[in-house]
């Protein structure tokens, strides 16, 4: 699993004009699921982004996550973080999980952040999605479940 998480002081989702999912401060998270992604996988994302510490504490330094800070976590289904750009002119979404075991692993992946008793919202899987977001810092960081945390 590859997931952009983005520390927002505010996040949305739309699908045809309608709000499907709205936080404050806290992380919007771009998931994309790959092949031969695992419960497991998801399992150590959702752990690392519930405690990752990247939130400012009292002296303004990244020391708290976002579970600390009584922040929220927008999730949002993003396969073409899968895609490779390396040949020719087009992406190749190879790499990505077939849809139906790719949805499984994002509801997965959103029950485990849930289960920590944060706030969550999503986007709705497969759609067209209007994302808006404002960038707190800006903090922006890469996590792989296949690449040691």
């Amino acid at each position: 699993m590859r997931a952009v998480l983005q520390r927002v002081t505010r996040a949305s989702v739309d699908v045809e004009g309608e709000r499907v999912g709205e936080i404050g401060p806290g992380w919007l998270v771009l998931l994309g699921v790959a092949k031969g992604d695992c419960d497991d996988d998801a399992d150590r994302l959702a752990d690392k982004v519930v405690n990752l510490r990247a939130f400012e504490d009292a002296q303004g330094k990244m020391n708290l996550s976002v579970a600390e800070t009584g922040g929220s976590i927008l999730v949002v289904s993003q396969f073409t973080l899968l895609g490779d750009c390396r040949g020719g002119r087009r992406p190749s979404f190879t790499e990505a999980a077939d849809p139906t075991e790719a949805d499984r692993l994002y509801r997965y992946f959103v029950d485990r952040v849930a289960a920590t008793g944060l706030n969550v919202a999503t986007g709705v899987f497969r759609a067209m999605m209007k994302v808006e977001l404002v960038n707190d810092g800006p903090v922006t960081l890469l996590l792989e479940s296949r690449k040691a945390f």
